[in-house]
C-alpha cells in the first residue's frame, strides 16, 4: 500500500510539472498550421562539372540551411528530395517574394584589380581574394554616418588582403557582389589589419542582407526554384480550429463510452487519458515537437490507442471477476494478461513509425515521430497510473458492487459456481 502512495505522489508531482511546462513553454507549430511556404530548389550544374555528386548537394543543403538562420526565420525545414533537389519550408513568414530571392542569391564577393587586355583596355581581373576567406561580415556606418558592411577576413584572407592592398596602393581595388560591381575604392595605403568596409549608397535593408549572404557563405552550385506552395495563416488558423473541434469531440465520445460501458473502472480510464495528454503534450514542447496537421492526427490516433489498452485491461479484469477471482486478484491479473498484448501491439506500431520516419517525408515524419510518442505514454498511463488509480481506489477488498465494473451478480456467481464450488474456493469469491 506504502509502494502505490508513493507512486501517486510521482504521479501527481509529474502531473504539476506537466502543467507548468505546458504553460511556460511555447508550441512549435507547422507549416501547414502558421502559414507560409513550401519551396523547391534545383541544383543548376555549371558547365565546368560533369555532374551533381552527393557532397555537392549536401553541401547545398548546409549552405541553404545557414542562410534560412540568418534570414532570421524559425522552425525551417531544409531536406534533400531525390537526386538534385531540396525541399525548403519557412513557416510563418510576412515576406514568401524576399525569401525566394534570399534563397537563391549566389553571394559570390571578389576583390578584383585593374589590367589592360590585348587591346589595350582596362579589365578587372581576379585576384584570388573572395568571401571564402572572409571571418565575418557586420553592419556597421562609415564617418558620414552611411551604412557599411564592415568585413572582417581569416588568418588566410588577411595575408592575402595585405599583400593585395600593398600591390595597389594608388590604385583602386574593385568590389563586386555577384557580378556586380560594389564600389572601386583607390587604396591608399596597405591594410595589413585584415579588417575592411563594403560603402555605397545602401539602405539598412540592403545592408543587412549583405551580411546575412556573406556569414552564409556563397552556393557550392547553383540553385533555382522549380515549385512553391504557399499556405495563408487564414487558412492554418482554420486548420488548428477544426482540429480543436475534432479531437474535442472525438476525446468526449470515449470517454462517454469508457464511463458507461465500464462504469468506475472507465472514469479511472478517463482520469488516466487526461494525464496522458498532458505528458505528452508537455513532451511535445520539451522535445520540441514541431505540430503540423498530420503531427495532431498522429497524436489524435495514439489517443485511441491509449484506450484501447484500457480496454483490453478491463476486459481481462471482468473475465476474472467472472471466474470468481478476489477483486484485488482479478485486477492484478487483468493487467498481468492484458500486458503481452498491449506490448506486441505497441511495438509492431512502434516499429511502423521508425520505418516511416526514416524513409518519410516531412510531413510523414511529422505523424511517426507523434504516434511513436503517443504510443509510449499510453502505455505509461495505461499500466502505472490505471493500476494505481484502480488499487487506491478499491484497495484489496471483495467486490461489493458488480455494477462498478458493468457486471451483475448473477453472472459472477454463476462463472464462479460453473468453475468450483468448493467451501475453499467459495472464501475467495463475492457473492454478497
Amino acid at each position: 500500500m506504502k509502494q502505490r502512495k508513493l507512486t501517486f505522489l510521482i504521479i501527481l508531482v509529474l502531473v504539476i510539472a506537466c502543467i507548468f511546462v505546458i504553460l511556460t513553454k511555447k508550441t512549435k507549430l507547422g507549416l501547414d498550421l502558421v502559414g507560409g511556404s513550401r519551396i523547391i530548389l534545383q541544383a543548376q550544374k555549371p558547365e565546368n562539372i560533369k555532374e551533381i555528386t552527393n557532397d555537392m548537394m549536401n553541401s547545398l543543403k548546409e549552405s541553404i540551411e545557414r542562410r534560412v538562420n540568418t534570414f532570421g526565420v524559425a522552425e525551417t525545414l531544409v531536406q534533400r528530395v531525390g537526386q538534385d533537389r531540396l525541399l525548403v519550408e519557412i513557416p510563418n513568414i510576412s515576406d514568401p517574394e524576399r525569401a525566394k530571392e534570399f534563397l537563391g542569391k549566389t553571394a559570390e564577393l571578389e576583390f578584383k584589380e585593374q589590367k589592360k587586355n590585348f587591346r589595350g583596355e582596362n579589365v578587372w581581373v581576379s585576384t584570388g581574394l573572395s568571401g571564402k576567406d572572409l571571418k565575418i561580415a557586420k553592419v556597421g556606418t562609415d564617418a558620414s554616418a552611411r551604412w557599411v558592411v564592415l568585413i572582417e577576413f581569416n588568418s588566410k584572407g588577411t595575408k592575402k588582403f595585405g599583400d593585395l592592398t600593398k600591390r595597389l596602393v594608388g590604385k583602386p581595388m574593385a568590389i563586386f557582389f555577384d557580378d556586380e560591381l560594389i564600389s572601386d575604392p583607390v587604396i591608399n595605403e596597405p591594410i595589413l589589419g585584415g579588417n575592411a568596409q563594403i560603402s555605397g549608397n545602401f539602405k539598412l535593408e540592403e545592408v543587412k542582407e549583405m551580411v546575412s549572404l556573406l556569414n552564409a557563405g556563397a552556393l557550392p552550385v547553383p540553385a533555382q526554384i522549380i515549385e512553391e506552395n504557399s499556405v495563408g495563416p487564414t487558412l492554418g488558423f482554420d486548420s488548428i480550429e477544426k482540429s480543436k473541434i475534432a479531437g474535442i469531440i472525438g476525446i468526449t465520445l470515449v470517454m462517454i463510452f469508457m464511463i458507461i460501458y465500464y462504469r468506475v473502472p472507465g472514469f479511472i480510464a478517463n482520469i488516466a487519458l487526461l494525464i496522458y495528454g498532458l505528458i505528452i503534450f508537455a513532451l511535445f514542447k520539451l522535445i520540441p515537437v514541431t505540430l503540423t496537421l498530420a503531427g495532431i492526427a498522429g497524436f489524435i490516433l495514439s489517443i485511441g490507442m491509449a484506450v484501447d489498452a484500457n480496454i483490453l485491461i478491463f476486459e481481462r479484469t471482468k473475465e476474472e471477476l467472472r471466474a470468481g477471482r478476489t477483486l484485488f486478484t482479478a485486477i492484478n491479473a487483468g493487467f498481468d494478461r492484458a500486458f503481452t498484448s498491449i506490448f506486441d501491439s505497441n511495438m509492431t506500431t512502434i516499429i511502423s513509425c521508425v520505418i516511416l520516419y526514416l524513409l518519410g517525408t516531412s510531413i510523414v515524419k511529422g505523424f511517426a515521430l507523434t504516434l511513436a510518442i503517443g504510443v509510449v505514454v499510453s502505455m505509461f498511463t495505461a499500466i502505472t497510473v490505471t493500476k494505481t488509480f484502480m488499487h487506491l481506489m478499491f484497495g484489496t477488498g471483495q467486490l461489493k458492487h458488480p455494477e462498478w465494473f458493468g457486471l451483475k451478480k448473477e453472472q459472477i456467481a454463476k462463472g464462479f459456481a460453473a468453475k468450483d464450488t468448493s467451501p475453499r474456493k467459495a472464501k475467495l469469491g463475492v457473492l454478497d
